[in-house]
């Protein structure tokens, strides 16, 4: 059964953030707050975790996981950027947006779209996300913590350990974060395409 930190929303415990991470190194499955809602999430070259996570959530492995940065100079490692794309995630991050660009060597193949050969790129702007990242020093690669049949993320962590608790190692509870996905723009073409409207302001790309 996976152990359920409770976590100060905004200057989360260091303790907790080391723990985290080390669970993370390990191979580990986190369910873990964002500045939209809550997501599943494990190392970028965690193979096993990624397919619990696909198994949790039974999306098979046509699901696309996103890569979690913590900063502009780590997308440019997973991402080709243009100036122009530079500007709009200046503009941007941190924030509720997933941004979907044009990959590079460095992002697994599993993390590809195969044919665009594209991936989706987020800086979420929550302290315990920015803590985590920071205390990794590496990327996530994530998911929405939506579940089978659910039609809204789960949101409370006494909730979550209750219904997933079997299949995730460790549950980073900071409260209520929202429940409503981040806005996805398509970044990898000569011009912005809105794909979602979420919690980000979708208007800038419409």
């Amino acid at each position: 059964m996976a152990e359920r930190l409770e976590l100060h929303p905004t200057t989360p415990q260091a303790r907790h953030m080391r723990q985290a991470a080390d669970c993370l190194r390990d191979g580990g499955v986190i369910a873990y707050p964002t500045d939209s809602c809550y997501a599943l999430g494990c190392a970028i070259g965690a193979k096993d975790a990624m397919e619990r996570i696909q198994h949790i959530r039974q999306t098979g492995k046509r699901h696309y996981f996103t890569v979690i940065c913590r900063d502009l100079s780590e997308i440019a490692r997973f991402a080709r950027v243009e100036n122009w794309q530079y500007r709009l995630l200046k503009a941007f991050t941190p924030g509720p947006y997933t941004f979907v660009l044009r990959a590079t060597r460095e992002v697994p193949r599993r993390l590809l779209e195969p044919r665009r050969k594209t991936v989706g790129i987020r800086v979420p702007d929550h302290p315990v996300v920015q803590a985590l990242l920071a205390e990794l020093a590496e990327p996530l690669m994530s998911t929405t913590l939506l579940l089978p049949g659910d039609e809204a993320p789960l949101n409370d962590g006494r909730e979550i350990e209750e219904r997933i608790g079997h299949a995730v190692d460790l549950i980073l509870d900071a409260g209520n974060c929202g429940l409503e996905p981040s806005t996805i723009v398509d970044l990898s073409g000569d011009a912005p395409v809105l794909l979602r409207a979420g919690k980000g302001d979708p208007r800038p790309f419409q």
